[in-house]
This record gives structure tokens, sequence and C-alpha cells, in this order.
């Protein structure tokens, strides 16, 4: 798990941390910001070129933007996406998510 949390680190500096900061008092509806903070972390795993990528990191988006929202804690969104990341390579997905075989 410990490489899987310095790929994810960076990540959620970027996409929960720096997003959150910069952008979330130009939204009214946190509904609304937690939608394109999702949608953004999802349109940034384009080049898998794979539906089911964008699918799963929309929706893991969704949880760390939640998480992010709840704690405010770079490290505890992290530590979540780690976990998921190893769960997803257990399960046999992770390749397709840009993890080693």
């Amino acid at each position: 798990m410990g490489t899987v949390f310095f790929s994810v680190y960076p990540q959620e500096l970027i996409y929960r941390t720096f997003f959150f900061q910069r952008y979330q008092m130009l939204f009214k509806s946190q509904t609304l910001f937690i939608l394109i903070n999702a949608t953004l972390f999802s349109l940034a795993h384009l080049f898998f070129k794979n539906g089911l990528v964008m699918i799963l990191t929309f929706i893991g988006g969704l949880l760390f933007a939640l998480t992010f929202k709840k704690t405010k804690s770079t490290l505890l969104v992290s530590i979540e996406h780690a976990i998921y990341g190893s769960w997803l390579f257990t399960v046999g997905m992770g390749e397709m998510l840009g993890f080693p075989s």
C-alpha cells in the first residue's frame, strides 16, 4: 500500500486540497461543487481509454470529495484513496488503472 499511497497523495493535493481551497467559494451549491470535482477527477483518467475506469473514478471522486469536505484532511482522503486502489488491485482490476501487474 506504500507505493499506492505515494501515487495518490499528489492527486489528492491537486483534486481535493487545492481545488477546495481555490474554487469552493465560487459555488453556492455544495452538491454542484462535489459533482464538478468528481467529474474533473474522472476526466483526468481519460488517457486510460476505458469507460469502466471513467465510471469508477467518478464514483471514487464523489467518495473522496465527500470525505475531504467532511474532514478537511489530505492525509485521511489519501489513505482512503490508497485503500480503494489497493482493493481494486486485489480483485484484479489494478492493471486497467495503471498499477503494475
